[in-house]
């Protein structure tokens, strides 16, 4: 059984990112299993912070831990990656190089109502898992354009587009388990 962990960078209740991510768990080859963790309890990002504020920054390390690859779908905002998105990847990275991501295999996608897909979002954050010593999938952007008209019910209903997305989870669950761990 191979146990994928989802983060939507998107707080919506109506998020295509998240929908990307619940349609990935819809069609995610038998034996695989992907489950999202919602980020939107967590505190700001702050070091000094300790106690019961930590709760659910530990809940969402313990996630990634336990998680064979972790898939993030990203939106958007202002040409870069979403605070609320940034705010978890930050407090998961601590300690710093000896952190849940590194060696965690990691693929990237995205969705936005306009033509970009999020690509100019999904390159930085390729760039800030890379830091923390992800593996990052070595797959084409999986960018989904004018998303709004894709998507019903919390679902790509979008026939290319899931075919897309059944290709990029059935190739990311097989190259994830085959990814060689890195010394931490």
């Amino acid at each position: 059984m191979t146990h994928l962990l989802a983060l939507s960078g998107s707080l919506r209740a109506a998020s295509s990112n998240t929908a990307l991510l619940a349609t990935l768990a819809e069609l995610a080859p038998p034996g695989v299993t992907v489950t999202l963790h919602p980020i939107g309890d967590l505190p700001l990002y702050n070091d000094d912070l300790s106690g019961d504020a930590l709760a659910p920054v530990e809940r969402l390390k313990a996630a990634i831990a336990a998680a064979d690859g972790l898939v993030i779908a990203t939106p958007e905002y202002n040409y870069g990656v979403p605070g609320p998105l940034k705010n978890a990847l930050d407090w998961a990275s601590r300690p710093g190089y000896r952190s849940v991501f590194v060696g965690k295999p990691t693929a990237i996608l995205g969705a936005s109502a306009g033509g970009s897909g999020a690509v100019r979002a999904q390159g930085q954050l390729k760039q800030v898992m890379l830091g923390m010593l992800a593996q990052v999938f070595p797959w084409p952007e999986v960018a989904v354009t004018h998303a709004g008209g894709k998507i019903s019910d919390g679902r790509v209903s979008d026939a290319a587009t899931r075919e897309h997305l059944a290709r990029f989870v059935t190739a990311f669950s097989a190259w994830a388990p085959a990814v060689p761990p890195l010394a931490r």
